[in-house]
């Protein structure tokens, strides 16, 4: 990636009879709560900041399944506002997605809810709050979730790194506010002002030389498009967004992240002992800073270790019928600096300055935000090809929910599976899955501020 572009990105189904035969183990119901709590996100010599949180910390707890078990919550709302929880990823029950208001009712404050949904994939996903969401994640409502596979990697270790971003007050270190901001919420979102890795704005993670890791890096920002690289280490990814990849490809480039996406790292230390091996990230500034330190002391092997195996693969990653599939086509429009070809919004055909009085600012498919009829229709087991037009002027992170999907090449071929796909301005961009789970699926943008000012639909299947 060019620097031209790197400044551009930081400015800017399984079958049901293939699910239902997968064995499930019985899991245990515990509670999840959000609360308003105080975490020390800013340096020492700030105050901890007011956050809301899940069992009080940031990120909220760690939930851990093996693939074909039942994960059960319940979610205990102790926050002053209606929320719900989105288990981002997994392909899951309809009425257990946690969008508010289209799957579930929200819990107000003081009541719960109970989830109880099996994972059928393993990989690396996340849970986070689908009420206000722009607000509620920034807050701090969100959490890692790991799917083991039933025959794990062999590595050393295997560690879970949240990257988050903070809008902070320089006086006090409290959350800067408004949160739906008109400026973030038109142009690339609510990005932070200071950066950080598991609640912490500069993370230390102890290694030995020789020690293999896999590394589960999360996305959980509200907008900010992380760019990565490695020093130290010699890595592989293996999985993005969960899904397994055919093969282990080695890290040659910057990694990107955009928000919501994950990525799983096989990785060696090769730093010696006694010096420091880095995930880096490139900064708005054009310099690259440690995102995670690892400071290397001890030695595990001096013995080169070969590649990583592929990991197993999950069940119904393949797409049929794509040459016959239905196509639509979606246009993404507005935000500052865009254009707006006269959106329907509430049935009415608005203009940009009108919509923009109420908050509104993007539209897909010539609709802004929720409406009462979906996208599109779709048949249960229908292949459906979506062509994105970007005509704005940022980049968007677009999140299908429910369902994986692949991208499509201009040679027909097709790219690893997603849930969550980078859009850039005029570059348009091709996605194909398979309609195999019913129910009512949001597609939105993952820049939370956008999707809550305009750039929200749905699809219904049956």
């Amino acid at each position: 990636m060019s620097l031209i572009s790197r400044r551009t990105v930081l400015c800017g189904l399984a079958s049901a009879a293939g699910l239902a035969a997968m064995p499930l183990r019985a899991a245990e119901a515990t509670t999840l709560t959000a609360r308003v709590s105080s975490a020390q996100l800013a340096p020492p010599g700030y105050a901890p900041t007011e956050v809301w949180s899940y069992d009080g910390g940031i990120p909220g707890p760690l939930i851990r399944a093996r693939q074909g078990d039942r994960i059960v919550r319940r979610l205990q709302n102790d926050l002053p506002v209606p929320t719900s929880v989105h288990w981002h990823g997994i392909r899951i029950d309809n009425a257990m997605d946690g969008v508010a208001d289209l799957t579930q009712a929200p819990a107000a404050p003081g009541e719960s809810f109970d989830y109880d949904f099996a994972v059928p994939d393993a990989g690396t996903y996340w849970y986070h709050a689908h009420k206000n969401s722009f607000e509620q994640v920034a807050r701090g409502l969100s959490g890692p979730l790991i799917v083991d596979e039933i025959d794990p990697p062999d590595v050393d270790r295997d560690e879970v790194l949240m990257l988050d971003d903070w809008l902070l007050n320089p006086e006090d270190g409290q959350f800067a506010q408004p949160f739906g901001h008109m400026m973030s919420l038109s142009h690339g979102g609510r990005l932070g002002n200071l950066l950080g890795t598991n609640g912490q704005f500069d993370m230390s993670l102890p290694v030995k030389s020789g020690e293999r890791m896999r590394l589960r890096l999360i996305n959980a920002s509200n907008a900010r498009i992380f760019v990565l690289n490695l020093t130290g280490l010699d890595g592989w990814t293996v999985a993005l967004d969960g899904m397994p990849l055919d093969a282990p490809a080695p890290v040659e480039s910057e990694i990107i992240l955009a928000p919501a996406q994950r990525v799983d790292l096989i990785v060696d230390v090769t730093a010696a002992d006694g010096d420091i091996a880095a995930l880096l990230r490139f900064d708005d500034d054009d310099q690259w800073r440690p995102q995670v330190r690892m400071p290397v002391a001890g030695t595990a092997t001096k013995a080169k270790r070969a590649a990583p195996s592929p990991l197993p693969p999950n069940p119904g990653m393949e797409i049929p019928g794509l040459k016959d599939a239905r196509r639509l086509d979606m246009a993404m429009e507005g935000g500052a600096m865009g254009r707006m070809s006269g959106a329907m919004m509430n049935g009415n055909r608005m203009g940009f300055r009108q919509m923009a009085q109420q908050g509104q600012f993007w539209a897909l498919a010539g609709q802004v935000g929720m409406t009462d009829t979906p996208f599109a229709d779709l048949d249960r087991g229908e292949t459906l090809r979506l062509k994105i037009t970007n005509d704005t002027a940022f980049a968007h992170a677009m999140h299908l929910h429910g369902m994986h999907f692949r991208q499509v090449a201009e040679d027909g071929t097709l790219g690893p599976m997603r849930d969550t796909i980078l859009s850039y301005p005029d570059e348009p961009l091709e996605i194909a899955f398979v309609a195999e789970n019913p129910g009512k699926w949001l597609f939105h943008c993952h820049m939370l501020g956008h999707a809550a000012s305009g750039m929200t639909t749905w699809i219904n299947v049956t």
